[in-house]
């Protein structure tokens, strides 16, 4: 099992977020999100617990050094960190309070 701190966690913003119905899997949100140093794009299934209106603005842990994929024509930089509720969906990993964007998780 690879280890978790192999790639780079970082605090980012979500500068906008919106539904993303066009996918095949329930509940997907396109994010935008700004680490400090670069903007980077995420598809994350977070309409489960998150309603997107209401994650602009605030602070997320994004895996910024993975590949790229493409979801339904929406190029993917970054995967947005979260973990299961009791029914197995997606609550997202944040800071308690504010913090510098593009800090590193350790």
């Amino acid at each position: 099992m690879p280890d978790a701190f192999e790639h780079t966690v970082v605090v980012a913003r979500v500068d906008r977020a919106e539904p993303f119905p066009e996918t095949r899997k329930p509940e997907m949100v396109k994010l935008w999100l700004d680490t400090g140093e670069r903007d980077l794009q995420s598809a994350a299934q977070l309409g489960y617990n998150h309603d997107p209106a209401t994650l602009e603005g605030r602070q997320v842990l994004c895996v910024t050094d993975l590949d790229p994929i493409n979801l339904a024509g929406f190029r993917s930089e970054a995967l947005t960190v979260g973990v299961p509720d009791t029914d197995s969906n997606p609550v997202l990993v944040v800071p308690d309070e504010d913090v510098p964007l593009g800090g590193h998780l350790y």
